[in-house]
């Protein structure tokens, strides 16, 4: 047994942010910094990780992890480390966006990985936040395939660590399954998952959180049968274990779901589950899309009573809800069925403010609320349409240079001019006309930092010439000349593998030989006429609905 395994064993079997680990893990850390060993190190930080309490010290270890693990250069424990500080984004601070970046980069370290359980962790948590964001039907296909390879490695001969993490990967799967399903309608299947869900749980402590997420998911198959008594009954079982955790995303979905099944019965109930669900939203500004509804029960209840402050104050709420949604779902919004839209709640706002004068300040804000939003969804509506025009004559410039470049191929080269005035000789040019094809058709143009300099001297000539050449063959500067060909490349590229259009916008310039990425972005704008995360944008959802035809 090593050094290091010895430390380990001090503190490998505490449970998740226990603070009797952290000396034992200085100590771990400590000693892989002396002797220079960063595939300790590295796992070092993320023992610290996982035993720290401090939501914000454990991304600060998780930014070391990552450094350590690129210092290793071992591919496996750099994705590793990049899904780790995915997951503390996406599970303690539910920030999808930043979540779904790290687990990009994972991806790009491990697809092609010998350890098919870290690919398969990282499809899952990818796949994770695809399902919040609303891609239920793409995210349903690719947990069944998770499914299918957990539940096969778990009865596998293996260590007993890897068994358990197979056996909680498939459980996993299986609950963000059931989720799918609930949102595509499909609740026969999702009732038929929690079932086995449950049955093949039962009795392994181990998985006692993982029970709760099912019996969640039962309670709200309980709810949307009417079967309001059961459902009641099922959640409460499922949320102490999910409190434990801090899980405040689903049980802040409980507190919705168990106030709409007290509704019916018990109201004062019913409204206090409902500002448990606005509490989580007003301390972690977050909310999901299934709890909006709760906002609009309050509303109306509270008109019915006649109380115009709280109806005046949930209103407000619903307006910042709805503002966060559309922030946070950007893809998922127009899909979220609206009973009290914007409209209905400036039709109610005068009337609110006749009622109760002590409120007429929050009205006024309530107001200037309301018009900057109509302005920005006015704006964005305009812009919106100048992005599909100009997608659109993008799309018809692609097509004309695959054309040219087709008409090209059979054509002869350009021909050396006398009677053009030109300092550089016909056998110079046509040498350089050669080169800078082959310079073409390798793609060199996307190696970063690349200047006449170095390509003069690759082509065994002076920049004088380089750059008379290309002014007079291209039309261009050499600067222009290099910035046409590295946007025409990624572009193309973009247009035709939808797998770039999965790319971070920084991979995508490094990609075609752009140091910056907002270099990248104007490039792209002006020669595009639009910028890279408006293309990509339009071409998904062009691709979207080629496949809905």
């Amino acid at each position: 047994m090593s050094e290091y395994e010895i430390i380990r064993k001090n503190y490998e079997n505490l449970p998740k942010n226990d603070k009797r680990a952290i000396p034992y893990v200085k100590t771990y850390i400590q000693k892989s910094k002396n002797e220079n060993d960063f595939e300790h190190l590295t796992q070092g930080y993320r023992d610290a990780v996982f035993f720290t309490k401090n939501e914000k010290q454990k991304l600060v270890y998780s930014d070391s992890m990552i450094y350590a693990a690129l210092k290793s250069r071992d591919k496996d424990l750099i994705g590793l480390a990049y899904l780790g500080k995915g997951i503390i984004y996406y599970f303690n601070y539910k920030k999808f966006d930043p979540a779904l970046d790290e687990y990009l980069k994972a991806y790009n370290y491990l697809k092609n990985t010998k350890d098919e359980y870290l690919k398969y962790k990282v499809v899952y948590h990818m796949e994770v936040v695809k399902s919040y964001l609303g891609y239920y039907s793409e995210s349903k296909e690719n947990f069944e395939e998770c499914i299918k390879f957990f539940n096969n490695e778990s009865v596998k001969q293996l260590h007993p660590n890897e068994v358990f993490n197979n056996k909680r990967g498939y459980f996993n799967s299986l609950h963000q399954l059931i989720i799918c399903q609930r949102n595509l309608k499909n609740f026969a299947a999702a009732d038929s998952l929690i079932n086995v869900g449950l049955k093949e749980i039962e009795g392994i402590d181990e998985f006692s959180l993982e029970k709760s997420y099912f019996l969640k998911c039962k309670g709200i198959s309980a709810y949307n049968r009417q079967n309001y008594k059961h459902a009641i009954d099922i959640l409460n079982k499922s949320l102490p274990k999910i409190l434990k955790v801090d899980d405040f995303a689903t049980a802040s979905l409980i507190y919705s779901y168990l106030g709409k099944s007290y509704y019916h019965s018990d109201k004062e109930k019913a409204l206090h589950y409902f500002e448990m669900v606005d509490s989580i939203f007003v301390h972690k500004n977050f909310v999901l899309p299934e709890t909006r509804d709760s906002y609009e029960i309050l509303i109306n209840h509270f008109n019915n009573l006649n109380n115009t402050k709280k109806e005046l104050y949930y209103t407000k709420q619903l307006l910042s809800v709805d503002s966060l949604l559309g922030k946070e779902f950007y893809y998922l919004t127009s899909r979220i069925h609206k009973e009290y839209d914007t409209k209905r709640l400036l039709d109610n706002k005068e009337a609110l403010e006749k009622r109760n004068l002590l409120t007429s300040l929050m009205v006024i804000f309530f107001i200037c609320l309301s018009l900057l939003f109509i302005t920005l969804y006015i704006f964005k509506y305009r812009k919106n349409k100048k992005i599909m025009l100009n997608y659109r004559i993008l799309q018809i410039k692609l097509d004309n240079r695959q054309l040219e470049k087709m008409l090209h191929q059979h054509s002869p080269d350009t021909i050396y001019e006398d009677e053009k005035t030109s300092i550089i000789s016909k056998e110079i040019y046509q040498d350089l006309l050669l080169k800078i094809k082959s310079f073409e058709d390798r793609q060199e143009y996307t190696q970063i930092g690349l200047t006449l300099n170095q390509l003069a001297a690759q082509f065994n000539t002076n920049t004088t010439y380089l750059s008379t050449f290309i002014n007079e063959s291209k039309g261009v500067n050499f600067k222009n000349y290099l910035n046409n060909l590295r946007i025409d490349y990624i572009t193309n590229l973009m247009n035709t593998d939808k797998n770039y259009l999965k790319y971070t916008i920084e991979a995508l310039a490094e990609k075609c030989g752009i140091a910056s990425r907002q270099n990248f972005s104007d490039l792209f704008y002006e020669i595009n006429g639009m910028r890279p995360t408006d293309f990509i944008k339009k071409k998904k959802e062009e691709q979207k609905n080629n496949n809905g035809k």
